[in-house]
């Protein structure tokens, strides 16, 4: 049987804003995958607690996570944390919860700190632009994003987050239309949306270069034919 990757939140400065759930996740993990060992090690210590623990950040993120993935495959659990904050938000720690999702490994938050939203609620500024959403008017939603981002965007719903019946649905938006559409939405939802493909330029750098090589053959030289393509494109 399989263990689990629990995304452990820890505090973006103040010890004392680690929760006692966050605490009692790093004191029952098998081991920890930690961005910097050494800002990690210092809080370990302040709470008194000895887990094992493994390097995992941006440049060593496909090797570390491979081994750590293989250590849940053969059973044991997972705390990832970040230096500050919530891991997988602006982290590496985002591919590791996707090579997880991949291989039917169960993720689980242990909610946290995050500056992120502590600088929203701070602001004073209009924050209403987050798709929560309520069972009742899920559906509507979904459809509505069906019909404008198309059915093969990718989307995540996660459901009563820490709760008993806790659930995350990594789908796409039409195959979410059709699963709610046979099971009726219980619970309050998150829905976190991809962002639309890059589309390809309209204008190329090889056809930047024509037009410079245009310009020469007109008579001008490389800097002014370069300066008057770049106000041109």
């Amino acid at each position: 049987m399989s263990g689990k990757l629990f995304l452990v939140g820890t505090p973006i400065g103040n010890l004392g804003d680690l929760s006692p759930r966050g605490e009692q996740a790093l004191r029952d993990a098998d081991f920890i995958a930690a961005e910097d060992t050494r800002v990690t090690m210092k809080l370990l210590n302040h709470f008194d607690i000895r887990k094992p623990l493994v390097s995992y950040f941006e440049h060593n993120k496909y090797a570390s996570g491979a081994k750590i993935l293989e250590r849940i495959i053969a059973g044991e659990n997972c705390a990832l944390v970040t230096d500050a904050g919530m891991p997988a938000i602006s982290d590496p720690g985002e591919e590791l919860v996707r090579m997880c999702a991949e291989s039917g490994v169960e993720v689980l938050v242990v909610p946290g700190p995050a500056a992120l939203v502590s600088a929203v609620a701070l602001s004073a500024l209009p924050s209403g632009r987050f798709f929560y959403e309520a069972p009742h008017k899920l559906m509507r939603t979904l459809e509505d994003m069906k019909a404008t981002f198309g059915a093969d965007r990718r989307i995540a719903l996660c459901r009563e987050l820490t709760k008993l019946h806790e659930q995350t649905i990594r789908t796409t938006l039409g195959e979410a239309v059709e699963y709610f559409s046979a099971t009726p939405p219980k619970g309050e939802f998150v829905l976190v949306i991809d962002g639309a493909p890059d589309s390809e330029p309209e204008f190329t750098l090889a056809d930047a270069l024509t037009l410079v090589e245009h310009y020469r053959s007109e008579g001008l030289s490389r800097k002014a034919a370069c300066k008057k393509a770049s106000a041109e494109t």
